[in-house]
């Protein structure tokens, strides 16, 4: 074998090599211990995981697929979540846009902050966001049933709570295919809207199809090949994403999650043109300038009923869907200063 070969494919190994060592350093190592397996429910999230399954239920099973091809459907959902709100002592607010000359509402809830700030510069706002339409053709149990359940949960669970900052809840419309990652997204409205008020969102954090879970080998893939190399081959962890930009973010939610967390985690701050970082609302805020991240189960790299008539809610892990929110609400707490 000639010598000039040999010599190729050492210097093809080492730039690999050095490829990988540089994203783990940079967009793999997150901080905070993490743990290896799923630990029982309290019996405080016992209650948690039968509320978040009668919402799922709700949404999924008695409204079923929601979008504007079903459009009473995608209003009912409305409906369920304004109402939600209410029922919680909240205030929620539609913000409408038009789509195709019918009306689309972004459903937002806030609990004001007690920091005073001064007069020129606007309150810091902790904001979390789930879409509610489903994909054309599927109820949308897990993607995105799960994601509202959760944001329902943790509206009722901070609803008449002084914090220092302004938290912000908000189900967004249209993240699905066709609108999906265009400006006619509910959340890329939104997120404009944002900024033409000069609202100072220092996180953004979407919930974005996070109820399925498997220990099976194998049940876990990736959009790239290498990042199978630096992650668990095994779908049995809630993931964090962001891009680049929003690496900050991410690692402060990772380790405030780990210290509370009793289920595993694993983060990644990944170039948004890596295939999934970007796919669902979080991109909006980035493409406006905001920080934001994404909590996900990793959907089609994981869920085999994604995007499918079978996302049913009798396919969601309510026992491992619930530790996640359970540690998401003390991670919320902790960033706006309860």
């Amino acid at each position: 074998m000639p010598r000039s070969f040999l010599f190729s494919v050492l210097r093809i190994t080492i730039a690999v090599a050095a490829v990988l060592a540089l994203l783990w350093w940079f967009g793999v190592r997150m901080p905070g211990k993490n743990i290896s397996k799923a630990a029982p429910l309290s019996p405080d999230e016992v209650a948690l995981r039968e509320e978040l399954r009668a919402d799922v239920q709700t949404l999924a099973g008695e409204i079923g697929e929601r979008n504007m091809w079903r459009y009473p459907q995608l209003n009912a959902a409305a409906d369920f979540i304004e109402n939600s709100f209410s029922r919680a002592g909240l205030r929620p607010r539609r913000d409408s846009y038009e789509m195709h000359g019918q009306a689309c509402y972004n459903i937002e809830a806030e609990i004001s902050g007690a920091q005073a700030t001064a007069v020129s510069e606007p309150p810091p706002i902790i904001l979390i966001g789930a879409h509610y339409d489903s994909v054309f053709g599927s109820p949308g149990a897990n993607d995105n049933g799960s994601g509202v359940a959760a944001l329902l949960a943790l509206a009722r669970r901070f609803a008449g709570k002084t914090a220092q900052h302004r938290v912000r809840f908000v189900a967004f419309v249209n993240e699905e295919p066709p609108y999906f990652l265009s400006d006619e997204m509910g959340s890329f409205v939104y997120a404009g809207r944002c900024k033409t008020r000069g609202d100072r969102i220092d996180a953004m954090i979407s919930l974005e199809t996070i109820g399925y879970f498997s220990d099976a080998p194998h049940s876990q893939t990736y959009p790239a090949p290498g990042l199978g190399i630096l992650y668990p081959k095994v779908g049995n962890f809630i993931g964090f994403v962001s891009n680049v930009h929003s690496r900050a973010l991410l690692r402060r939610v990772v380790a405030l999650f780990r210290k509370h967390a009793k289920i595993p985690s694993e983060g990644a701050a990944l170039p948004a043109f890596i295939p999934g970082v970007s796919w669902s609302d979080q991109w909006s805020f980035w493409r406006h300038g905001y920080p934001g991240i994404m909590i996900t189960d990793t959907a089609p790299f994981r869920y085999p009923h994604y995007h499918s008539s079978t996302d049913t809610p009798d396919k969601l892990d309510y026992d491992r869907f619930t530790l996640v929110v359970s540690a998401m609400e003390k991670v919320i707490g902790d960033l706006v200063g309860l």
